[in-house]
């Protein structure tokens, strides 16, 4: 049988092969997988579950969405729902816990062994964002007195019950975090070798409340596969995983990218049309005074136009290809921002460099602009006038593409959920008033 199943393929083999041969070769499908299935299947679902394991259910429902989990879990029996809950780690179940409401989460609570709840209680209460709101409490560490042959042995024991022990932590008998050490160093030195001599005393670790993006930044610098987190003391309290810190960028790309075109991150091409309108119209409505703003702009110079109808036709280009600028910059200095590479210290190099692209775009695309306004009105004073607007706009859209998101994020709002609307406001509003107000000042040599 191949691996590699569509939907239909792999819904049929769920229904209809034996318990022997699924659990033979479902190791070689993805949860992922399965969970596509179970979602296009119109019947019921729970028979796709009836031949897979606890370990292989409790990791689809992790793969699955907040708005689903819950729901994937309780059309099981309450037996059944007991060990699926037991084969998922801390972390998972947190995320578990979070997604459902207070009645479901003492539901699941209540199937909960002791340890287990002990440490989703502790989990729970660090801020959702947080380092210590994502970690896991399952993994290895050893004692830094210990010798390989005793690691090993206590290996041996141990990892059967942590799925990522790709590092192994070394404490001291309080538990402070001392070194790290691989499998690969455990594996090639003699049994009598001491873990002190040997493992690395430069671990890396994450303060359990450093924000959940910034603990994702660092997985990127490094590409580390796990980290320890500690508190103030070193002690380690659990590890974040590079799974979950994928899941956490993703997350902060579709967020950064969902708000900078008015959307709630939420809203789901499979929604319904009542939330996709609630999502939206509020951005719209506020996008809506924008364009009422510059619409009064552009009525001040009323009388310019009827003069020079020619006026109303370059406009926009003025307007558009300011927009266009500011969108290059905001998009650039917002993700700077999340990755926090724009500092206190060299925010006025960027501003300068930015500065410097507006100018050199703008004198570019003022020139073409310009002889394209000259062709037109056969006025060398109209393409200058629209080739200086061209210049003036570039330059102010650059600008307000650094400025707009750096004064958003010290008054300690969301740099992509409100730039977008006030760059396209500054460079509408200024590239009317910059072209406008240049024909009004040389309107006798444009009429």
């Amino acid at each position: 049988m191949s691996h590699k199943l569509n939907e239909i393929e792999l819904t049929e083999f769920l229904l209809t092969e034996s318990i022997d041969e699924v659990n033979k070769l479902i190791q070689f499908i993805h949860p992922a997988d399965i969970l596509i299935a179970i979602r296009q299947y119109e019947g019921v679902k729970l028979d796709l579950f009836k031949k897979l394991s606890p370990n292989i259910i409790a990791d689809i429902i992790d793969d699955a969405d907040d708005d689903e989990k819950y729901d994937l879990l309780s059309i099981h029996e309450d037996v059944m729902q007991k060990k699926i809950i037991h084969e998922m780690s801390s972390d998972e179940l947190v995320d578990l816990l979070e997604a459902v409401t207070e009645d479901e989460a003492k539901n699941i609570m209540i199937k909960l062994d002791k340890e287990d709840v002990a440490e989703v209680t502790e989990l729970l209460t660090y801020p959702p964002d947080s380092a210590g709101g994502i970690m896991a409490k399952e993994f290895v560490s050893i004692k830094e007195n210990m010798t390989i042959g005793e690691t090993l042995h206590y290996l041996q024991k141990e990892t059967p019950d942590v799925d990522n022990a790709y590092y192994i932590y070394v404490v001291d008998e309080n538990a402070l975090l001392k070194g790290v050490i691989s499998l690969r160093d455990i594996v090639i030195n003699s049994f009598n070798v001491k873990i002190s001599d040997i493992m690395n005393d430069n671990a890396m670790s994450i303060p359990v409340d450093m924000d959940k993006e910034e603990v994702g930044h660092i997985f990127e610098k490094y590409g580390y596969l796990t980290m320890p987190v500690v508190n103030e003391f070193m002690q380690i309290l659990g590890i974040v995983t590079s799974d979950d810190v994928m899941e956490i960028l993703s997350d902060e790309h579709t967020e950064d990218l969902y708000r900078l075109a008015g959307i709630k991150e939420d809203e789901k091409v499979t929604g319904s049309l009542k939330s996709a309108v609630k999502s939206r119209l509020p951005w719209l409505f506020v996008n809506l005074l924008t364009a009422i703003l510059a619409a009064a702009t552009v009525s001040l110079f009323e009388g310019t136009i009827q003069k020079v109808v020619a006026l109303a036709t370059f406009m926009p280009i003025v307007a558009g290809m300011g927009g266009n600028a500011g969108t290059q910059t905001l998009t650039i200095i917002i993700r700077s921002i999340a990755l926090g590479e724009v500092t206190a210290k060299n925010s006025l190099k960027i501003l300068l460099k930015e500065f410097g692209v507006g100018l050199f775009t703008g004198i570019a695309m003022g020139i073409a602009v310009a002889f394209l306004g000259y062709l037109w009105e056969k006025n060398i004073v109209f393409g200058v006038v629209i080739g200086l607007s061209m210049v003036l706009n570039m330059v102010a859209a650059t600008i307000s593409g650094f400025a707009v998101p750096v004064i958003l994020r010290k008054l300690n709002i969301d740099p992509a959920l409100a730039s977008a609307v006030f760059v396209t406001t500054v460079t509408d509003v200024l590239g009317f008033f910059f072209f406008l107000g240049l024909a009004t000042l040389f309107l006798p040599y444009l009429i």
